[in-house]
């Protein structure tokens, strides 16, 4: 799995117009998903964004995470973080899982950033959605499970 985390300051999903996922204070995230990856893949990286230490302590130190704020997580469904650029022009996306399998899993980590004790926001999947966002920093991190 692959994740974009911007920490915002506010952040919004509208679909057709209409609000269907905001938050505050904390992490959009946009989430992508391959084919190889399952639950492990989901916890590790719902772990890891919650305990994300880059929001300021009252000494100016990314030293508190998501969880430690009381933040919240925007996560929307990104299959183009899989996009393969080295050949040509046009994205190929034979990397990105295909929609049934990826909806399964991205409802389930949403599920487990919940259990790590972030309230979550979701994009709805497959749709084409306008994301609004007021990035905190900025601060943006890019992470894989390959990685981690």
């Amino acid at each position: 799995m692959r994740a974009v985390i911007q920490r915002v300051s506010s952040a919004r999903v509208l679909v057709d117009g209409l609000v269907v996922g905001q938050i505050e204070r904390g992490f959009l995230v946009l989430v992508g998903i391959t084919h190889s990856d399952g639950e492990v893949e989901a916890r590790t990286l719902a772990r890891k964004i919650v305990g994300l230490r880059v929001f300021e302590d009252d000494d100016g130190k990314m030293n508190l995470s998501l969880a430690d704020i009381g933040g919240a997580v925007l996560a929307v469904s990104q299959f183009t973080l899989y996009g393969d650029v080295r050949k040509g022009r046009r994205p190929s996306f034979i990397d990105a899982a295909r929609p049934e399998q990826a909806e399964p899993l991205y409802q389930r980590f949403c599920q487990l950033l919940a259990a790590e004790g972030a309230a979550v926001a979701q994009g709805v999947f497959q749709a084409h959605m306008q994301i609004e966002l007021v990035n905190d920093g900025p601060v943006t991190i890019w992470m894989d499970t390959k990685e981690l």
